[in-house]
């Protein structure tokens, strides 16, 4: 290992090694379920202006006025702060660790809420907005980084999407307890869904390369026995991770901004990059902060309440189907198939809100924006909504991922700040046929971008993708080499 030679000149070692059966892995589980109890608040805190602002604009159940560009900022604060909190996530992670920066964002979440439930005017519930979004933000982008760097790759996609499944149960449990609560006793509820979160954190151990970053190898080792099995010999991947680290250390600068613009780091922070933008641009957002408001333009013949409802009993099943797909099918099959089913759907949105428009007779067809909406979301939730999470913990190189993350989480937020805040205006601006039509022309521009640009990652290590993305000219022995244990249990 100690020869650097080229990736395409090398000479391939073979030692023959009979590759350990699969073990029980229920403790990275445990670590899975862990976090996305952090992912559930997210949703929670991502759904809360639907519901809540309806009651919130009601002068009858609230003290204080809010008026209607102020109703705007309570839904854009929170991707705009969760903005600034991508940005801060990426040195949070490198310096005091994944595990600790995500148990930090537990108790703000909570004073976050109780700011809201217990606001006098609208500017605590600002407050309270963007204390929750600079969490949401700096969660965002930790959970998929800790997921990613714990997860053996044979399981990496179904337990790296549970994130996402719980933070469809946070949406969900918000359109249900919506129609029940008003704004205030939503908000704490929603303070209290980050407790069982704090308390479960305090379980799970820090991530083994983290550690060998800090050169804590002794720490390493017990982390990956945790995480693998007492029983399990730990060593070969805690060789490779350490070799690795030293790797990127040697090819590594000290100016982490100029590491980002090298050449064989760009690329994969590009597909990254590419990968959030058409995750936001296809509009969900737009959908789930305005499902209330949509339906009823819509002149939908089915409550908009009971519609919510629905559109968030499906988000929460079809991140479930991903995750029996994922790890046999790979990334790109579902990537494509969640693509086309999001183009069909909001050309078919807008053609719908444009017959409206013109004032044809659509009183046989309000069915029309719930179906689409149920299918847009399934397909949504079946690959844009969660693998560009997953991917960015697999693809983005081990020395750059703190602040490669924090570059691509605040241009997610970014985007959904950008999306959100100006839903209304570009309705007003195009029409909400138009709004549609142009979400769903973005959504067949990202269907050649997945065709050329992005990789599959399904069943390879972390540095196994890094390799083939960043072009490592080492090449490591099959010892080396040798595949983590399968998930079995």
């Amino acid at each position: 290992m100690k020869i650097l030679m080229r990736a395409d000149t090398h000479v391939s070692f073979s030692v023959p090694v009979e590759e350990p059966k699969a073990k029980s892995t229920i403790s990275q589980v445990i670590a899975a379920l862990s976090v996305s109890l952090g992912s559930m608040v997210v949703g929670f805190a991502s759904a809360y202006t639907s519901p809540a602002l309806v009651s919130m604009l009601d002068r009858s159940v609230t003290s204080f006025d809010v008026t209607l560009q102020q109703a705007s900022w309570i839904g854009g604060l929170m991707p705009l702060a969760g903005l600034a909190g991508g940005i801060a996530g990426g040195p949070l992670i490198e310096y005091f660790g994944r595990k600790t920066t995500i148990l930090g964002t537990a108790v703000p979440f909570i004073v976050s809420w109780l700011l809201i439930a217990c606001a006098v005017n609208v500017y605590m519930v600002f407050s309270g907005r963007i204390l929750a979004g600079f969490c949401v933000g700096i969660a965002s982008l930790s959970l998929p980084v800790y997921l990613g760097e714990t997860v053996q790759p044979e399981v990496r996609g179904t337990l790296g999407l549970l994130p996402t499944a719980f933070g469809n149960i946070g949406i969900l449990i918000c359109f249900i307890a919506g129609t029940y609560l008003n704004w205030s006793y939503l908000a704490f509820l929603g303070g209290a869904l980050p407790i069982p979160f704090l308390i479960l954190m305090f379980v799970i151990p820090e991530t083994p390369r983290w550690y060998i970053d800090q050169g804590r190898e002794d720490r390493a080792r017990k982390a990956l026995y945790w995480l693998r099995d007492k029983k399990t010999d730990i060593e070969p991947e805690l060789k490779s991770i350490i070799r690795s680290n030293e790797d990127a250390e040697r090819s590594s600068s000290s100016n982490a901004c100029s590491q980002l613009l090298k050449r064989k780091n760009l690329k994969p922070l590009l597909i990254s990059l590419g990968l959030m933008f058409f995750q936001q641009l296809s509009g969900i957002n737009a959908v789930i902060f305005y499902t209330v408001q949509i339906f009823k333009d819509a002149g939908s013949t089915i409550d908009e309440n009971l519609c919510t409802i629905i559109v968030g009993c499906v988000n929460f099943v079809a991140t479930f189907i991903a995750t029996i797909f994922i790890d046999r099918l790979g990334r790109k099959i579902l990537l494509y198939v969640s693509d086309i089913a999001m183009i069909v759907t909001l050309f078919t949105l807008g053609t719908y809100f444009y017959c409206k428009e013109l004032d044809f007779d659509l009183s046989n067809f309000g069915w029309i924006p719930l179906a689409s909406f149920v299918i847009f979301v399934l397909g949504f939730s079946l690959g844009f909504g969660p693998i560009p999470w997953l991917m960015m913990g697999e693809i983005l190189p081990a020395k750059i991922r703190g602040p490669a993350a924090s570059v691509a989480t605040a241009f997610n937020w970014a985007c959904t700040f950008i999306v959100t805040k100006t839903f209304q205006d570009l309705i007003d601006l195009i029409g909400t046929y138009g709004a549609f039509w142009l979400f769903g022309a973005i959504c067949v521009v990202g269907f050649f971008f997945i065709i050329n640009w992005v990789p599959e990652t399904q069943g390879k290590s972390l540095e196994d993708i890094e390799r083939k993305l960043v072009g490592r000219v080492r090449r490591m022995s099959s010892v080396a080499n040798m595949k983590p244990l399968a998930f079995n249990m």
